[in-house]
């Protein structure tokens, strides 16, 4: 396991449904944070590193019963071991600050609990692998109708989990909320139902 400490930079995530418009958010609170004077490193999972984005492009693509849920988590876990090696670590220890669109609690709602009955199995790979949390999440929470229907409607071959449905999106929302609720600590839930300076402004007050 990498040593996680003591590292200088801030270590900033953000979680929620596909389509709830938190791509969007992290990029802009980079930005509004590098026109601040702050040295920013804005990645996302899967990816984030060379090694991650190979494997991004075997568990977002294709068939939706490509894989199984074990399969998935344990190659994101892969993906994320290498994305946290080769960038997440060594820009913390730079004094940098790192955005992260998804990480841990992704898999902890999508393979955890939504797609198979396995958290048990996430948090104790996560413990044995990974062994960092971020300091602080921001979880956009939104209605899962509206969200499924704006990924749907985006161009690409990154649609894997969309084309699942529904069902899977309100699962996967209700393991969001939960998380939020069971770690305070560090989870922020916002109100993604709203227009995108309006959720900008108010993850920027709350951070």
């Amino acid at each position: 396991m990498i040593d996680a400490g003591p590292a200088s930079g801030r270590f900033i995530t953000f979680e929620g449904i596909d389509g709830s418009g938190k791509s969007t958010q992290a990029k802009r609170l980079a930005d509004s944070l590098r026109d601040a004077g702050h040295d920013v490193v804005l990645t996302r999972e899967p990816g984030g590193s060379t090694g991650a984005e190979e494997i991004r492009n075997l568990v977002l693509t294709g068939d939706p019963g490509r894989w199984s849920a074990m399969t998935e988590l344990l190659l994101f876990t892969a993906a994320r071991r290498d994305h946290l090696e080769k960038t997440i670590q060594p820009a913390r220890d730079a004094g940098q600050i790192v955005i992260c669109d998804r990480f841990a609690d992704s898999t902890r709602a999508y393979q955890g609990a939504a797609r198979g009955d396995l958290r048990e199995v996430v948090d104790q790979l996560h413990a044995l692998t990974i062994g960092v949390e971020p300091d602080l999440t921001f979880v956009i929470d939104m209605d899962p109708a509206t969200a499924l229907a704006r990924g749907l409607a985006r161009t690409g071959a990154e649609q894997r989990f969309e084309d699942m449905g529904l069902s899977l999106q309100q699962r996967v929302r209700a393991v969001f909320l939960e998380l939020a609720s069971d770690h305070p600590d560090r989870c922020i839930l916002i109100d993604g139902n709203r227009d995108a300076d309006t959720v900008a402004a108010d993850i920027a007050q709350r951070l």
